[in-house]
């Protein structure tokens, strides 16, 4: 598995002093509060690990973050659209069962009878069960209830997992 793990992505820059509104893959998440530090990706593919200082709450299910340095709006600016990831040494390991939204990403979707779906490219927490995004390259999309009904079987060493689409009535 990779040693870094992305939780969400820095949305946008809120008041003057530097402080950054962090989209959470998982709102009910509380990995946040059980780091210290954050791996940043820039727009521009920069990597920098930042000190979290505080957390808040955000308008919405978003949280509110200062980190060391990071004192000016034109600084948290800079950070918006930057991937944020956490070091996985520094996270409990999920219960049996469990998955990080982030190790879903990237995985291969299959049907049980081996028909390939496309790629997971996100995660969406829209409501009480996440939704798997799935992408085939075409512009379509397939979303399926991250629930056991319809995501039966996840492989991460194989990097794949098996899916039953909804099926819908005319």
């Amino acid at each position: 598995m990779k040693p870094l793990l992305q939780i969400g992505y820095i949305s946008r820059a809120h008041g003057l002093n530097g402080e950054v509104v962090l989209k959470t893959f998982d709102p009910n998440s509380t990995v946040i509060e059980e780091v210290d530090r954050l791996v940043l990706v820039t727009r521009l593919d920069e990597t920098k690990t930042l000190e979290v200082e505080t957390v808040g709450e955000s308008p919405g299910s978003d949280l509110l973050l200062t980190f060391a340095g990071i004192r000016s709006r034109k600084d948290a600016d800079a950070l918006t659209g930057s991937a944020v990831h956490v070091h996985r040494e520094d996270l409990e390991p999920p219960a049996e069962g469990e998955f990080f939204h982030g190790d879903l990403v990237g995985l291969e979707a299959f049907t049980p009878e081996g028909v390939r779906l496309g790629v997971v490219e996100e995660v969406w927490s829209t409501g009480p069960v996440p939704n798997l995004c799935i992408r085939d390259g075409s512009r379509e999309e397939l979303l399926v209830p991250f629930a056991e009904e319809f995501v039966p079987k996840v492989d991460l060493a194989a990097k794949r997992v098996t899916v039953i689409p909804l099926q819908y009535q005319d």
